[in-house]
């Protein structure tokens, strides 16, 4: 049997609709156009037609965000040119787009030995200046290609942070970081039906903010529902 002392304390969350009250990477690519390249925000009237072909299932998720990231940032972006946009992104994500309660459940948390994950499909690009202003200790996300010249391609590297996907990078993660499942203790949160693997493998399942079908699997299976869009009187 495992000693209280041996049990390393995981808090896993999703970001977009989990930690935020809206989706951040339009946002983000708006902020790139409008601060970098101006002339891109006349681009954004094509996406459109990259959401209609994911509707039709031409494209999956990973090519249209793609499409959208060539549209408003470029193919092909020296990575020195990222730097001051992203923390000026990060200031806007935390200032009017975190929900208070995340907040306090992570003050919670830390105060009892939690090490927070900070575990999404967005672009580990700008996550990270997020994740680190929120006190997350980690971040698993989606990765873009560089290349040998250091610039940021319009090109995940790898997989998509979604889904089944998610869940695998999460155990990659903790093999590398010689974390044994047998000896964590682990919460998750996310707001997304799609995340229902990563919940089951967690020994505290949250749905966080949940859309229908996640509230919906969550009284079936007993999960808490934690709603911070709900305002406490």
């Amino acid at each position: 049997m495992m000693t209280e002392s041996k049990v390393t304390l995981l808090a896993i969350y999703d970001m977009d609709k989990t930690v935020t009250r809206r989706a951040t990477y339009n946002g983000f690519l708006l902020h790139m156009a409008f601060n970098k390249s101006p002339w891109r925000l006349f681009l954004s009237l094509l996406l459109p037609l990259g959401v209609a072909l994911y509707a039709l299932r031409v494209w999956d998720r990973a090519r249209l965000k793609q499409f959208a990231q060539i549209l408003l940032i470029g193919r092909r972006v020296p990575k020195a040119r990222f730097a001051k946009y992203l923390e000026s992104h990060a200031d806007l994500v935390v200032g009017k787009n975190v929900y208070p309660q995340l907040l306090a459940r992570v003050a919670e948390e830390k105060a009892a030995g939690y090490r927070h994950v900070m575990a999404t499909a967005s672009y580990r690009l700008y996550v990270e200046a997020i994740a680190k202003r929120l006190g997350f200790d980690d971040v698993i996300a989606t990765d873009l290609s560089t290349d040998s010249s250091g610039h940021v391609l319009a090109r995940i590297d790898g997989h998509n942070c979604y889904d089944a996907a998610k869940l695998a990078r999460v155990k990659d993660w903790m093999d590398s970081n010689g974390l044994d499942r047998a000896t964590c203790h682990i919460r998750a949160y996310s707001d997304h039906v799609s995340d229902a693997p990563l919940l089951s493998f967690a020994d505290e399942p949250f749905a966080t903010n949940p859309h229908g079908p996640l509230a919906r699997l969550a009284e079936t299976r007993g999960w808490p529902i934690l709603d911070w869009r709900v305002a406490k009187s």
